[in-house]
């Protein structure tokens, strides 16, 4: 005996299309089955069947169930606020977001009868949804164009041989957790490759992700200032935070806490780029920023930095002694680990044992024993240190003295043989001195360790083919420092102007120095308990010149403008 075939029970709009005789139940039946199997609405089938016209059935509903015709033509695809509800509900339930008021969300259907999609997208916006009545045919198209629409942006920045980079996450952590979120999307992928190539080509320092509550921001930090490079539509934030997690390794289901990750990008057989990844999170959504970590920047030679010959002499002169402490002062930013990494590199050879302790690792040298600081483990700068004096080192870099017990350690090193280099946070050398002696390290021992002092800032480089000669009052150039026999000499200063080969009118950036070896009279004030300005005064008397007059000298040189000088040096 034959099974019968299940009782096709039909309702709502189908149900009014077949009293109308518009549809006969034998069509109507047919279509609701083929609707259901392929998961579509029964309103969607029956258009694509070519059954009857869209405009028919809308007209139909619209009398039946008493909700106006929409028309649909006057709404503009990227204007519509698709990203409140997910991609999939608006395929599945042929449901689009028109507008939004207070808690109340419109959304365009064919089908007014379809309380199932309605109550399910309600669900997942946590909004109160009504339905507008259009017309199956134009909905389809809308839905399409307005979907293409939020990739726009993104499509518009890529290129067709972003597929093949090769990209790895730090291999020393494998928690990553990617749960339902797909991405491995191959537009993200290669949007984000191409944020990253354009960071590197740009000679961009860091990567900015930023998401707002209507907006999301990309910057870039070119030439120590941040500059927006696009704007990809907010629906895509999570997914782009998603791909960026899961490169760099960090766990994408934890958004609560910020989390640390690298990333290396292999450009070629002879480069590799390495990111240092950070993320946290903020009102709306996680804030991510990637530090480009280029292995080249460490090895562009002393004479790249931007010294003066006498600096550059006294700095020589320093790294090459076999003991002793130098310090590298300045803001986060200025240069300092570029500095140091200059004079290892040019330490680095088969006989020298060099170790290096740093929160984190930026750039990796071989021929260097280079330690992550890690504070979870109780790997501190100061366990670090006293490893190194157990390992027979001749030159120790500490990342940052930080604490009196590093300080002591360091202090002790430079004392005992080895040549220690190392880092502060102060606004230049002489008070570098005072911040030792405020941090609890005898004055005695600082006059007998300390070698040399340098502080440094980093100015954006004047463009060399659109940069302008300023005309500037004598008084005010005297006002800015220059002296009576500048002035007399004559004094060309350059602005900026910008052309298509810069930005702005600046393209790269140069080091401002002071370069302060420490005398045999600075040791005896520092012994007697003198202060920063005392130091600073027996600098000028042996002819150290300060940040500001070493820039002064770079603006009579043409090399940055005043105007950036004094961004870089308030003094």
């Amino acid at each position: 005996m034959a099974t019968q075939k299940p009782k096709v029970i039909l309702s709502g709009l189908a149900r009014r299309l077949i009293q109308d005789g518009l549809l006969s139940e034998k069509d109507a039946e047919e279509v609701f089955t083929e609707a259901v199997r392929q998961r579509v609405p029964f309103v969607t089938r029956l258009v694509e069947k070519g059954v009857l016209d869209s405009r028919r059935i809308a007209s139909t509903a619209s009398q039946e169930f008493g909700v106006p015709l929409f028309d649909l033509d006057a709404m503009d695809p990227e204007l519509l606020p698709v990203s409140l509800v997910d991609e999939k509900l608006i395929r599945t339930h042929h449901a689009l977001p028109l507008f939004k008021r207070g808690n109340r969300l419109f959304l365009a259907v064919s089908d007014p009868t379809n309380h199932q999609g309605l109550d399910e997208i309600r669900f997942n916006t946590g909004l109160a949804t009504d339905a507008v009545l259009v017309e199956e045919e134009k909905l389809a198209k809308l839905i399409e164009a307005s979907l293409d629409a939020q990739d726009t942006s993104m499509s518009d920045l890529l290129d067709t041989d972003l597929d093949n980079l090769e990209i790895a996450a730090d291999e020393s952590d494998k928690q990553a957790d990617t749960g339902d979120l797909d991405v491995d999307d191959a537009p993200v992928v290669r949007f984000v490759n191409k944020i990253l190539l354009d960071a590197i080509n740009g000679g961009a320092s860091d990567i900015h992700f930023e998401p707002y509550e209507k907006s999301f921001r990309i910057r870039f930090r070119q030439d120590g200032m941040l500059h927006e490079v696009a704007s990809p539509p907010i629906n895509i934030a999570a997914r782009l935070t998603a791909r960026i997690k899961v490169m760099s390794r960090m766990n994408i289901a934890e958004r609560r806490v910020p989390q640390d990750g690298r990333i290396k990008m292999v450009l070629s057989k002879n480069r590799a780029i390495d990111f240092r990844v950070n993320t946290c999170p903020t009102l709306y959504g996680e804030k991510i920023v990637l530090r480009i970590l280029d292995p080249t920047s460490a090895q562009v030679g002393v004479d790249a930095l931007g010294m003066e010959p006498e600096q550059k002499e006294m700095f020589l002169n320093a790294i090459h002694k076999p003991y002793g402490m130098i310090l590298v002062t300045g803001p986060t930013g200025s240069g300092k680990t570029v500095s140091l990494y200059t004079a290892l590199n040019l330490l680095n050879k088969p006989d020298i044992n060099i170790s290096t302790v740093e929160d984190p690792v930026e750039i990796q040298v071989p021929g260097i024993n280079q330690v992550n600081m890690n504070p979870k483990t109780g790997l501190t700068f100061a366990e670090a240190l006293r490893a190194f004096l157990r390992q027979d080192p001749d030159i120790v870099m500490v990342g940052e003295i930080r604490d009196l017990e590093t300080a002591e350690i360091a202090v002790k090193a430079a004392q005992t043989g080895h040549l220690v280099l190392s880092t502060l946070h102060t606004n230049d050398a002489p008070q570098t001195l005072t911040r030792l002696a405020n941090m609890g390290i005898p004055p005695f021992n600082i006059a007998s360790s300390v070698l040399l002092i340098m502080a440094q800032r980093l100015g954006r480089r004047l463009c060399e083919h659109c940069k302008t000669p300023e005309e500037i009052p004598e008084e005010a150039l005297r006002e800015e420092g220059f002296t009576d026999e500048d002035i007399q000499e004559g004094i060309t200063v350059y602005k900026a102007v910008g052309c298509d080969k810069c930005t702005n009118g600046y393209k790269g950036r140069v080091g401002i120095f002071q370069v302060m070896p420490v005398s045999e009279e600075m040791g005896r004030i520092i012994m007697e308990g003198g202060n920063s300005l005392e130091l600073a005064d027996q600098s000028a008397k042996e002819g150290i010149a300060s940040l500001r007059q070493s820039g002064l000298r770079k603006v009579k040189e043409g090399i940055i403008s005043l105007e950036e000088l004094n961004r870089v040096t308030k003094e």
